[in-house]
């Protein structure tokens, strides 16, 4: 039997080094998918698998301020996961959002390329795949990443195509980011200012993903099962569809059932919130982080989201985060150790995308 010639690290390099994207592949005709994009069977959907029939709980923001802590609280515990209505958003800015990042990645290649890369320092970044390199097998996607806060952002680092449409979006959700904060820290009984006097709600970065048609969707991913790292992500996605999150079902006893994979239907003008890593640690395990994914998109128009996630704006090597004091108890000892967010980071961008990459790392407990 001949030996397989394909080398994988070599092949990665070769479309990295070409800075086309996913796009390019398929601008270029492609009808089929590389090999570093062929994901194991244990990461696709099965074939015989239909999603389960359950929702994630909408949230009307428009309800009383003492409702909405309660139902926050809520979806917060049991899901990690909910949409939010009458957030205060305009549907035109939602729109113009989904439109800049569609203008971007349909930019011409040569333009594109010059914001291609692998600096995770820089403010502007696009690329395939920020594990592209550390990943087990590629997904179908093109991300442009904007750093939008602590430090506001130069405009001039971003395309006049996509300026106004992106600066907009995340000076919308900053606000709304930091509304959520607070009712998710009374929630927790520990008062409003609690997570902001964290500067929780400080540090955002933009996140604009880009799902070409897939011309073999049942070969590889959008994006694979996986935790967001940090503490709380506002998401826009569009139309197409394709989000999916894992949650529990009840076995009809008292315990929970097996964990299914649940579609997160596009709601016209809502917004789809879920909670990271960090506020899964900061809370204790009171709050949950749900693993999420996005299929292949099979569609021949693109599907494009657009997201904000929230990380501490403070950073200094005397900051330390962890479980809050107010929630450790001799009934609940703490369940993670105190880090750094420099220590955080270097965890993060050192491993790919999977579940639960902070909560096991900073863990005090092995059985995490």
């Amino acid at each position: 039997m001949m030996a397989s010639t394909y080398d994988r690290a070599s092949e990665i390099k070769k479309f990295d080094d070409s800075k086309i994207g996913v796009k390019g592949l398929i601008d270029a005709g492609a009808t089929t998918i590389p090999r570093i994009f062929h994901h194991p069977s244990h990461n696709l959907p099965s074939k015989t698998h239909h999603p389960h029939q359950l929702s994630i709980p909408t949230i009307d923001l428009s309800l009383p301020h003492p409702t909405l802590v309660h139902l926050i609280r809520d979806a917060s515990r049991t899901w990690g996961f909910f949409n939010v209505t009458n957030h205060g958003i305009p549907q035109s800015v939602l729109d113009r959002s989904l439109s800049a990042v569609r203008s971007f990645n349909e930019l011409p290649t040569e333009t594109k390329s010059k914001y291609y890369s692998r600096d995770t320092t820089s403010d502007v970044i696009f690329n395939t795949n920020y594990d592209l390199h550390e990943s087990e097998a590629a997904t179908w996607r093109d991300t442009l990443q904007v750093k939008v806060g602590p430090v506001p952002l130069d405009p001039g680092r971003l395309p006049e195509v996509c300026r106004e449409g992106l600066l907009t979006w995340g000076a919308h959700v900053a606000g709304l980011g930091e509304r959520l904060m607070g009712m998710l820290s009374e929630g927790l009984g520990v008062g409003a200012e609690r997570l902001k006097g964290m500067t929780c709600h400080e540090g955002r970065n933009l996140v604009g993903h880009y799902y070409p048609y897939c011309p073999e969707p049942d070969l590889t991913m959008g994006l694979v099962g996986h935790t967001d790292g940090g503490v709380l992500t506002v998401l826009l996605q569009d139309h197409v569809g394709g989000l999916q999150v894992k949650a529990p079902t009840t076995d009809g006893g008292d315990g929970d059932g097996e964990e299914v994979w649940v579609d997160v239907r596009p709601v016209p003008g809502s917004l789809v919130i879920n909670l990271g890593d960090l506020m899964k640690i900061i809370s204790n395990d009171e709050y949950k982080c749900a693993e999420h994914r996005v299929l292949a998109n099979p569609y021949r128009e693109p599907r494009i989201s657009i997201a904000v996630f929230f990380t501490p704006g403070r950073k200094g090597e005397s900051n330390l985060y962890g479980p809050l004091p107010e929630l450790i108890s001799p009934d609940k000892p703490a369940l993670y150790r105190e880090f750094t967010m420099t220590e955080f980071f270097k965890a993060f961008y050192s491993k790919g995308l999977e579940s639960n990459i902070m909560v096991r790392h900073f863990g005090s407990r092995n059985d995490l």
